[in-house]
């Protein structure tokens, strides 16, 4: 079965993105060069431990003598990108994902491959519009610094959610918040 290799080396741009209000949000990962642009849906949850990973990544290779990566303590401010996600065509939605660090390139190297059905069945020819049992994967390569930029945005992106209930610790809906007040005999709070 072949696969559909969707390969940045060097990408103009990289960021972890929404669509829609929070509470209804799509997550994406969308990775620019030129004018090739590749768009993958994310958990929530899968773009927090992205991040997370990465920094844990640059923050070990700070430790290296004499840090022969020039990995960056902290964001540079020429590779901010606050800008919106760009003309979003999903490609494919994010199952099981990989991340390395490449020391001949200086790059963090995420893969991420599509949710797989595991109950389909090995010997169907499925067609789809990549042709009969075609796979994809997205490979993108980051040099440290937009690495760090990604990272920074991507925790800015997965914070802008809703706000979390002081009592119990849930996230609140704009039409309203139902919870059990610890101390309360179990009895529902609206608020």
């Amino acid at each position: 079965m072949p696969t559909r290799v969707h390969e940045f080396a060097w990408p103009d741009r990289v960021v972890v993105g929404t669509i829609g209000l929070p509470g209804g949000r799509t997550f994406y990962l969308q990775v620019r060069a030129g004018t090739q642009i590749v768009s993958i849906a994310l958990e929530k949850q899968q773009s927090a431990l992205l991040a997370e990973k990465i920094d844990e990544i640059l923050d070990q290779l700070l430790t290296i003598e004499n840090n022969p990566f020039s990995v960056p303590t902290s964001t540079p401010i020429e590779l901010v990108d606050n800008d919106q996600l760009e003309a979003v065509q999903e490609q494919f939605r994010a199952g099981a994902m990989s991340l390395g660090w490449d020391p001949t390139t200086a790059q963090v190297v995420i893969e991420a491959y599509p949710i797989t059905d595991v109950d389909a069945d090995d010997n169907d020819e499925s067609l789809d519009e990549n042709g009969p049992n075609e796979t994809e994967m997205l490979l993108v390569r980051l040099p440290v610094g937009t690495a760090r930029a990604f990272a920074k945005r991507t925790r800015e992106v997965v914070g802008a959610g809703r706000p979390i209930c002081s009592l119990c610790g849930y996230p609140i809906d704009a039409d309203g918040h139902i919870c059990t007040v610890p101390g309360a005999g179990g009895q529902p709070r609206t608020l």
